[in-house]
């Protein structure tokens, strides 16, 4: 491996550490308000969202019907785990039913 490379990799590193560590520590020192506790409260789905939701919609109807069965029971249960278990399982036998 070359050095240069090595040296990005480390420098990535540091600045994705340092930004964890930076936000952990303001978030010490600071008492949200009820309003961005709230907001942080849905941070974990909406970036579940952000990952998902491309592929869902570009690789075919079996993944964005398996998209929409998960967004359902997502709203009805409000369980993360459940949803991601519908999902999955939507997506695999939407995959060998559907063309």
């Amino acid at each position: 491996m070359r050095i240069e490379t090595l040296l990005v990799i480390l420098g990535m590193g540091l600045i994705t550490y340092s930004t964890r560590v930076g936000g952990v520590w303001l978030m010490s020192r600071v008492k949200p308000s009820p309003l961005i506790e709230a907001w942080m409260r849905h941070i974990p789905g909406a970036v579940l969202v952000a990952i998902i939701a491309p592929a869902a919609l570009t690789n075919g109807a079996a993944d964005a019907l398996g998209a929409l069965a998960a967004a359902l029971v997502a709203v009805r249960s409000r369980s993360m785990m459940l949803t991601i278990a519908v999902g999955i399982t939507a997506v695999l036998f939407l995959r060998r039913m559907l063309p």
